[in-house]
């Protein structure tokens, strides 16, 4: 009896040579998109400030002024001083808020008990205001570092902690009962089973959170600073210097989009294996 099932047939070696050609000739295209609409915004800035004049210098500076600005705090090594500030404080919250949110969402994605215990008092914690904590946190840390870094890890907390436990519920149960059926351990189930599945909303959570990091940034150097972009958008507005102003938000948006960038090339290279819609 002849089968009817025929082989599967590999695409020939000029076929995948094509994809890979048309590719990456997509990635310049995909690049200027993606630059279209900040140019667009600068033009728009300068046309407002140095053409058209809808704004005095005092209340938003132009371009070239900030850029001016810029060059002269580079040149005097403020601009660096801050910057590694900024960065250390916001990397070390962000370090120590999404560890803990790891264990954590851990423990309550797999108990049920342990979520009905913890999940309630989290979520309202999670309400609470960046600036609530400011003042207990001067009371009970004093000031320095500490009280800075730990506001910063409240923010990044519980973006991890949400997607994760999001992602554990969401994993197929069928997989965690063949885990049990193969006799793995609770850690083995965690390591093979449960976290490569969850792996997608862990990615998303840490993204998200990296990004809550920089906005808490700000109200942390708020605590007794004398460094960090946020104590020069602050110093800026206390001596009328909308271009400080300037230089600091835009600062903070470049190192927000850089870090940023750097989570979704993880992203993409970790969930590689995976088959989901990207998009038309």
């Amino acid at each position: 009896m002849r089968s009817n099932t025929r082989p599967a047939t590999r695409p020939a070696p000029q076929d995948v040579a094509a994809v890979e050609t048309r590719r990456t000739a997509r990635l310049p295209t995909a690049q200027l998109v993606a630059l279209a609409l900040p140019a667009a915004l600068l033009v728009a800035w300068f046309v407002a400030t140095d053409v058209a004049q809808l704004f005095r210098a005092n209340q938003l500076p132009a371009p070239t002024q900030v850029l001016r600005t810029a060059a002269d705090l580079a040149a005097g090594g403020d601009l660096f001083r801050h910057v590694s500030a900024s960065i250390g404080r916001a990397l070390a919250g962000f370090g120590i808020g999404a560890t803990l949110a790891l264990l954590v969402s851990v423990v309550v994605g797999l108990s049920k008990i342990v979520e009905q215990a913890l999940d309630p008092t989290l979520q309202g914690i999670r309400s609470v205001p960046s600036l609530a904590w400011v003042p207990f946190l001067l009371l009970w840390m004093g000031i320095g570092e500490t009280p800075r870094v730990t506001l910063i890890a409240i923010g990044a907390f519980f973006p991890v902690y949400v997607n994760l436990v999001s992602g554990i519920r969401n994993v197929d149960r069928k997989l965690v009962e063949v885990g049990y059926v193969f006799g793995l351990s609770r850690a083995d189930l965690v390591r093979r089973i449960i976290v490569p599945a969850a792996l997608p909303y862990l990615l998303t959570g840490l993204r998200v959170g990296l990004g809550q990091a920089w906005l808490f940034l700000v109200a942390a150097e708020l605590i007794a600073s004398v460094s960090g972009l946020g104590f020069m958008l602050i110093d800026g507005q206390n001596n009328a210097r909308p271009d400080i102003m300037m230089v600091s938000i835009l600062t903070l948006a470049l190192l927000g989009k850089l870090s940023d960038g750097l989570l979704r090339t993880v992203e993409r290279r970790a969930l590689a294996w995976t088959d989901t819609f990207q998009g038309r």
